[in-house]
């Protein structure tokens, strides 16, 4: 998960300038609480598929995000519109890269 010192508006917008200096492209699909809202992220491989991360906290303390699905876009934009159904205060940011660079700075974990 995000750390509770920035406010979520800020870390999207350095996640966003991360990925346009990367040379991809990104949107905001859908804007939430600008303080404390989860950012979920949508990274689109641009042949169908896509991969979703969501903010994570590790048993020894660490954050970070995991990917919670991955498969056609289809299928990931269902999994976006259910959370968000139940959080009001979600951000939905969407990232397009051939090469499936989420281009977080944060730990990803892998199960």
């Amino acid at each position: 998960m995000m750390s509770p010192r920035i406010k979520t508006h800020i870390w999207v917008s350095a996640l966003i300038r991360r990925v346009q200096a990367g040379g991809a492209f990104v949107y905001v699909a859908q804007k939430g609480d600008i303080d404390s809202g989860i950012a979920l992220l949508k990274v689109c491989t641009m042949d169908g598929q896509a991969a979703l991360y969501a903010p994570e906290r590790s048993f020894d303390g660490e954050s970070g995000y995991r990917i919670i699905a991955e498969g056609p876009e289809r299928h990931i934009d269902e999994k976006i519109r259910g959370r968000a159904r139940f959080d009001p205060d979600l951000w939905a940011i969407e990232i397009e890269d051939r090469k499936g660079r989420h281009f977080l700075t944060e730990k990803v974990f892998q199960d």
